[in-house]
């Protein structure tokens, strides 16, 4: 089970589009627009586009936003560091399925979510996308400890169905 929800179908070309000025107003700030039919989806497919907040953009597509776009990712957290050098700064590499995301936490975003900082196993961090040297950072303006959805797969599987969980082979 992925940890980040497929992107919605595409919008039915039927459907009105906003004003020039409207959508590019509504894109800088990562609100949907309303078009009297609801809402539109936050993601319209297409070469350039990613989904925005709080929707979670998949580690392959952090090369799409443009530079200081405001995106969410999630992943597993496998490494923590905090270098004596970085004056309190907190660098976090999270992995989901499609690959690792650089996480920046300044020192009054780690004393805003320490916990989640210290002790989460699954993260959602919204941020601001930086890109220097070909190197992507994301510099956390959120972070959300979404460890309990782990515990939640493990309980959705049948352990005696699922092949991961069976007993060895005999060996004799």
């Amino acid at each position: 089970m992925p940890f980040i929800a497929s992107p919605p179908p595409p919008v039915p070309a039927a459907l009105a589009q906003p004003a020039s000025s409207r959508r590019s107003a509504d894109s800088a700030t990562g609100r949907s627009t309303n078009l009297g039919h609801g809402e539109t989806p936050a993601f319209r497919p297409g070469p350039t586009a990613w989904p925005r907040p709080p929707a979670c953009l998949p580690a392959a597509l952090l090369d799409r936003p443009p530079s200081e776009a405001r995106v969410t990712v999630a992943g597993l957290v496998i490494l923590r560091q905090r270098p004596g050098t970085a004056k309190g700064v907190i660098f976090l590499t999270l992995e989901d399925e499609t690959g690792v995301v650089n996480i920046i936490v300044w020192r009054k975003i780690y004393e805003r979510f320490r916990r989640a900082v210290i002790a989460g196993r699954l993260l959602r961090v919204t941020g601001k996308l930086q890109r220097a040297d070909g190197v992507i950072h994301v510099i956390a303006e959120q972070i959300e400890d979404i460890s309990p959805m782990l515990d939640l797969l493990l309980a959705e599987q049948s352990r005696e169905d699922d092949p991961a969980f069976a007993p060895p082979p005999d060996m004799g």
